[in-house]
């Protein structure tokens, strides 16, 4: 009479790391996802390492995370592991205002993002 289990959203040769509400908008996350689609973990580590944007410590992170994630929950190799998907998303947005001239308001929009990382293996060339 319990419930039953979930299915894994996942292939059995994939592992997922999700980061929520990072201080920084959607559309400067993806240009850092961009860059590590589709390239092998250690080269998107070495990119993240040496980036001079803001937030590519907190993708390194992520992506550090998904890499183990990988190793322990799911026994992957970790050397034939790849960047599968690397999406971004909005969150929610805080509403600021900044006194202007002649009694007006200026909008100050401060966004949050999420972002999602999915690694898999590589097949064995034979």
């Amino acid at each position: 009479m319990s419930k039953k289990s979930l299915v894994r959203p996942l292939a059995d040769n994939e592992a997922m790391a999700f980061a929520s509400s990072i201080r920084v908008s959607p559309q400067k996350l993806n240009l850092l996802a961009g860059q590590i689609r589709g390239k092998s973990c250690e080269t998107a580590l070495g990119q993240l390492s040496f980036s001079k944007r803001r937030i590519a410590d907190d993708v390194k992170k992520l992506l550090e995370s998904a890499i183990a994630n990988a190793e322990n929950n799911h026994q992957l190799d970790v050397d034939r592991l790849y960047v599968a998907e690397a999406t971004v998303g909005r969150a929610l947005v805080m509403k600021r205002w900044k006194a202007r001239a002649r009694g007006r308001v200026g909008r100050i929009q401060k966004p949050f993002s999420n972002m999602r990382l999915v690694v898999r293996e590589r097949e064995e060339i034979a």
